[in-house]
């Protein structure tokens, strides 16, 4: 389901990031939507893509921005 996927993704960015994300927050939608925000800076959305994030959609530019 989405919710497996976003929960999934949530935990291989704390995975990677655990360090660096200070919280995350899982805001349940319906429609399709998931987006990922950083500092209020869009990192993905599937809106935009027509697809669901695999984790490299989001933990590349996750990687540019915490550095």
């Amino acid at each position: 389901t989405d919710t497996d996927r976003a929960v999934s993704m949530v935990e291989q960015l704390l995975g990677e990031f655990e360090h660096k994300i200070d919280s995350v927050t899982i805001i349940p939608s319906r429609g399709g939507v998931f987006e990922v925000t950083a500092d209020e800076d869009l990192i993905y959305s599937k809106k935009a893509t027509g697809r669901h994030a695999e984790y490299e959609d989001v933990g590349v530019p996750m990687r540019e921005l915490l550095g």
